[in-house]
């Protein structure tokens, strides 16, 4: 669908100032951006014409055509096939494809594509394999069982969509070689002991030297091992168990 292509700007890791705010990015094919539906606001039913490949994500897309005639792109579950129907709402089927709010989905079903904030898109269990368990629902919030284990509050008023996502054996993939990545943008990574002095605090000595210091740095000089550095996020007071037992 030409319509739901747009050409996908590189910026090869590079920030507003044109600095490399991520390393390790640039080159790669040319790729077009399928503008994917993750709102799922349309509350009409319609029929998968194709299950095509995304060169922008690990996990395939289905092409839904609606009853209106428009065309949409949404992320293919496990078991959606051409010719399957899907439809959005409050009191749609529990079936696989289908999105509604997670107040009318029943505790245990396995979703993925889940709102954080209703009415703007899914943002959680959107890769290849991802599923995310709904495990109770309390008052105006959902608790969801994240693939990490973590257990979250959402608002049950947030969407998500009933499924697993699809193309599950993406994580077997035998790279093979080199270019595979490159392909892909993603440039090397060379280790900070192989470097010189002056480019990482890991590099120099003589012959085959090791770190040479008590603390791991990065190649900006901050401690690489311990305790995060970055503040609590607004958002962790929802968060009911988290994914790591301190």
């Amino acid at each position: 669908m030409k319509q739901l292509k747009v050409i996908k700007k590189k910026n090869s890791g590079r920030d507003q100032t044109g600095q490399v705010a991520v390393r390790h990015q640039g080159g790669g094919n040319k790729q077009f951006l399928r503008l994917v539906d993750f709102r799922r606001d349309k509350e009409i039913s319609g029929k998968v014409v194709a299950i095509e490949y995304d060169p922008n994500r690990n996990c395939q897309i289905a092409l839904v055509q609606y009853g209106d005639g428009e065309k949409r792109y949404i992320l293919a579950p496990v078991g959606l096939t051409v010719g399957s129907t899907v439809a959005a709402g409050s009191n749609v089927e529990i079936k696989v494809g289908n999105a509604l709010p997670l107040a009318n989905i029943p505790v245990g079903t396995v979703v993925h594509n889940v709102e954080l904030v209703a009415g703007k898109g899914g943002q959680i269990a959107r890769g290849a394999g991802a599923g995310v368990i709904v495990s109770a629902i309390e008052g105006n919030y959902a608790h969801i069982k994240l693939p990490s284990g973590e257990i979250r509050k959402v608002h049950s008023g947030a969407k998500a969509t009933i499924g697993q996502v699809g193309n599950l054996t993406w994580k077997d993939r035998v790279w093979g070689k080199a270019g595979a990545k490159r392909h892909l943008g993603i440039r090397p990574t060379v280790r900070g002991v192989a470097q010189n002095p002056r480019s990482h605090p890991h590099g120099g000595g003589e012959g085959r030297s090791g770190i040479g210091m008590s603390t791991p740095k990065t190649y900006a000089g901050r401690p690489a091992v311990g305790k995060r550095r970055r503040p609590n996020k607004y958002s962790d007071k929802y968060i009911v168990q988290r994914r790591k037992k301190a």
